[in-house]
């Protein structure tokens, strides 16, 4: 059963012996792919220009970021290949972002998905998501903004002569207006996302957020109504700022119907970003199949699949810190702590400098403890070595800050001051990890810092995507308005409170973390 399962797992991939894997690093992306150096380098390159578009339109700093926070893109097979990776039909790429590093896996072979959206669009959709929560960590924008303003950049076209295509309409939305606008503006500003079809959503908030930006008539409305929506005000009464929402709903559909216009960057407005290209180790290359399934997450039964495939690819590169680093992640998922164990100091003896290794060794151990009910402070300082050392490595690595405050979240340990600072720090850094988040906002309640808390909530109350982490956040909002950090934190501890259904069915693939290790 396994050789079979194993078999179709194998079939995914390149035989590695045949591979010829490169990795590119710019500023903020680090790119995976089976391709010559040129391709990889040029891959990398675009996807940096990309960045620089959104960073010069929204005037936000072009300063690299630490490696371990970089969005790492894996350039994976076909559609169908990435169909199989994500469990989904129908999906040209997807994003997954999370403290322990934010991936994207998008097809090497370029095509159109049934849905009419090229993997291109995708990523650049799914990357406006992580630049807007990096960089504007602490804002609670609506949701019909939220997907609006990633459908705005989407369409993006990066020409071969240097100019840049922005704002164009995002094509694969046109059966959304086929009978009409999809959705009023009315609606969009003020009534409830949750009750407006997905599509809607998606293609009304293009064409809003399209017409707020561009049209001089309803220049500045869009900053005023955030603000009023930032400051507490209901949706209804900030939306006050467009005057008669009848005539919003008629001016958006008659600026949709009137022809859009976009703008082309010229060559040279945009410059050339550095990338450093070099090409995989063999041990490295024998292992990209496992990276790739790895990274993208697994559950116990999936691991256990995958971990024939670990060992064997492993197997012949004992003394090599990445290999080893990976077989330790997987044996960590199927819940082999032991083994785990011992793969991360074979990784730490390679590398004293292996962050990985570090981080994985400290997880093992943690596991184990946990599974011992051993709760001795001894042992559990013992565990936080090795976050520590990785700490030590690279300070703007938010994994091992995280797992060092939860290494107090036993029976006995009340987390220090260094312990919640620590956490704070890597929510700072990994602001778009939203479990991560939801750890940092019961932190600020606890140490009744009302006003920040709420700030950090914000942003998952108001996500598409928050299913019941958004519904939770939402009741912590209004607790914290109504009863102070008491009432949330009674509410959140599971004390009696009037509660809207817990349902999670709205979730989607970008909130699926691999095994729930920073929940």
């Amino acid at each position: 059963m396994i050789r079979v399962a194993l078999a179709a797992l194998m079939a995914l991939w390149p035989v590695a012996a045949q591979a010829e894997w490169h990795e590119a690093r710019s500023d903020h992306f680090i790119v995976y792919a089976d391709d010559p150096a040129a391709e990889v380098a040029r891959y990398a390159e675009r996807l940096e220009r990309f960045d620089r578009v959104l960073r010069l339109l929204t005037k936000m700093p072009a300063e690299p970021i630490a490696v371990p926070n970089r969005v790492n893109v894996y350039v994976t097979g076909d559609l169908s290949t990435i169909t199989k990776l994500v469990g989904q039909r129908n999906v040209a790429g997807f994003y997954i972002p999370r403290a322990a590093g934010s991936v994207a896996f998008v097809p090497e072979y370029s095509g159109i998905s049934t849905t009419g959206i090229d993997p291109q669009q995708v990523l650049f959709h799914e990357y406006t998501h992580h630049f807007m929560l990096s960089n504007w960590a602490e804002a609670a924008f609506p949701s019909w903004f939220v997907e609006g303003f990633a459908e705005f950049f989407a369409p993006t076209r990066l020409r071969d002569d240097g100019s840049i295509e922005v704002a164009r309409p995002p094509m694969y939305r046109a059966r959304q207006f086929q009978t009409g606008m999809p959705v009023s503006a009315t609606t969009l500003l003020t009534g409830d996302a949750n009750k407006i079809d997905r599509g809607a959503l998606y293609a009304g908030g293009w064409a809003l957020t399209h017409m707020m930006l561009l049209d001089s008539a309803r220049r500045g409305q869009m900053d005023q109504f955030m603000r009023a929506v930032a400051s507490g005000e209901s949706a209804t009464k900030a939306a006050a700022v467009f005057g008669d929402l009848t005539q919003l709903d008629r001016d958006l559909a008659r600026y949709v119907r009137s022809g859009l216009r976009y703008s082309i960057m010229p060559p040279g407005t945009i410059t050339k970003a550095d990338v450093t290209v070099r090409a995989l180790t063999r041990a490295e290359a024998a292992m990209m199949p496992v990276r790739i399934r790895a990274k993208r997450g697994v559950d116990r039964a999936q691991a256990l699949t995958l971990l024939p495939l670990a060992q064997r690819a492993a197997a012949p590169y004992p003394n090599d810190a990445t290999a080893q680093a990976l077989l330790t992640e997987v044996e960590y998922d199927a819940g082999n702590f032991a083994a785990a164990e011992a793969a991360a100091r074979r990784a730490v003896a390679a590398d004293p400098k292996s962050v990985d290794g570090h981080t994985y060794l400290g997880r093992a151990q943690m596991a184990q403890a946990r599974a011992a009910r051993d709760t001795t402070p001894e042992r559990w300082r013992a565990v936080r070595k090795s976050f520590l050392a990785a700490n030590a490595i690279e300070n703007d690595d938010p994994e091992p800050l995280l797992l060092y405050y939860q290494t107090y979240q036993v029976p006995g340990q009340v987390p220090t001051a260094n312990a919640r600072d620590a956490l704070l720090r890597a929510h700072l850094l990994a602001p778009q990890d939203r479990g991560l988040r939801m750890q940092a906002a019961r932190v600020l309640l606890e140490t009744d810092r009302l006003d920040e808390a709420r700030r950090v909530l914000g942003p998952v109350a108001y996500s598409p995507h928050g299913g019941r982490s958004a519904v939770l956040a939402q009741q912590l909002i209004a607790l914290i308005d109504n009863g102070g950090a008491k009432a949330a934190l009674d509410h959140w501890r599971g004390k009696p409170q009037p509660t809207t259904s817990d349902s999670d069915d709205d979730d989607d693939q970008d909130d699926k973390d691999k095994d729930g290790k920073t929940a």
